[in-house]
């Protein structure tokens, strides 16, 4: 915990600097209310692999300066955490401006802006943005999904959180249609998942709002799996154990992409570069290089 009691908090920002996040792991990315002084006390112990406090549509305009004081006042405090810190501020003109610039003297991972439309907000957002943080984005507009694979101009800007219902409300659509089986929503994915991919941005996949309906999440964490994603928005702990299970390291992919990389750089060394195995049939380099992004999602 950060601080051992909340019956009375300090007054004034501490110094301490968190020491930025090492790890790559991605599975899980869990919305946290920094009114909940409970959760926001357990950032430093949180198996989430990502956290992202969030300042936006969840906090009412009234609040948001005690939202942000409480996010400043436990990161200053914070000594260290297991998750990769990310603090979700609101759009660039309904004072997520300010809000970084506030935030930059803090000691977190990334910014997370709201409501995205063009290369030009990202530029604003990157200018704002200290040199040691990540920029990360919620695609939630019509306009950030059409032009997504136009909008990386730095390599800071990392990841896309898609914000489907608010995608849906732009683009004219029911948030009814988010089924599993809607050709609509797959479709969604799709494109979101293939021009972030295209872009070098990393895409996680929307949050599940029926925090209770642990089986319907798992369902959709095991269909954006198998279409390719590896990361999953949450509400809370369920949800974060269930993405990191399901998103987590397959054994027997791993297995396989152990031996095709070891039989294929054997045959390398022969100059064969295709060949046939008893065990997994065909081997060819498309097949070795699979196998090596196995090994390094795997770490």
């Amino acid at each position: 915990m950060v601080f051992t009691t909340l019956e009375k908090l300090p007054c004034t920002y501490g110094s301490q600097t968190k020491e930025p996040c090492t790890h790559t792991r991605r599975r899980s990315n869990m919305m946290l209310n920094p009114l909940n002084l409970k959760h926001l006390n357990r950032i430093d112990e949180s198996d989430a692999d990502m956290i992202t406090l969030n300042l936006e549509d969840a906090i009412a305009p009234s609040r948001k300066k005690e939202a942000l004081h409480n996010i400043a006042l436990f990161l200053s405090h914070m000594q260290d955490a297991n998750s990769f810190i990310i603090v979700r501020v609101n759009p660039l003109d309904e004072g997520g401006a300010e809000e970084i610039s506030f935030l930059n003297d803090f000691s977190f991972d990334a910014v997370r802006v709201a409501k995205i439309k063009t290369q030009t907000q990202i530029a604003q957002a990157l200018t704002l943005l200290s040199n040691d943080k990540e920029l990360h984005i919620s695609l939630e507009t019509k306009e950030a999904f059409q032009s997504l694979s136009t909008l990386r101009i730095d390599e800071r800007f990392t990841t896309a959180n898609l914000g489907i219902l608010d995608l849906l409300t732009s683009l004219g659509l029911p948030q009814s249609i988010v089924t599993e089986a809607n050709p609509t929503i797959d479709y969604i994915l799709s494109k979101f998942l293939v021009d972030a991919k295209s872009a070098g941005i990393h895409p996680i996949s929307f949050m599940f709002q029926e925090y209770n309906d642990t089986q319907s999440f798992r369902k959709w964490c095991n269909k954006e799996k198998m279409m390719g994603f590896q990361s999953k928005a949450c509400m809370g702990p369920k949800q974060v154990a269930i993405a990191n299970e399901v998103f987590g390291v397959d054994s027997l992919a791993l297995e396989r992409a152990m031996f095709i990389k070891k039989r294929f750089e054997e045959e390398s060394a022969q100059n064969n570069h295709g060949f046939m195995d008893e065990k997994y049939g065909f081997i060819d380099e498309p097949i070795y290089r699979d196998a090596l992004l196995i090994l390094e999602d795997a770490k």
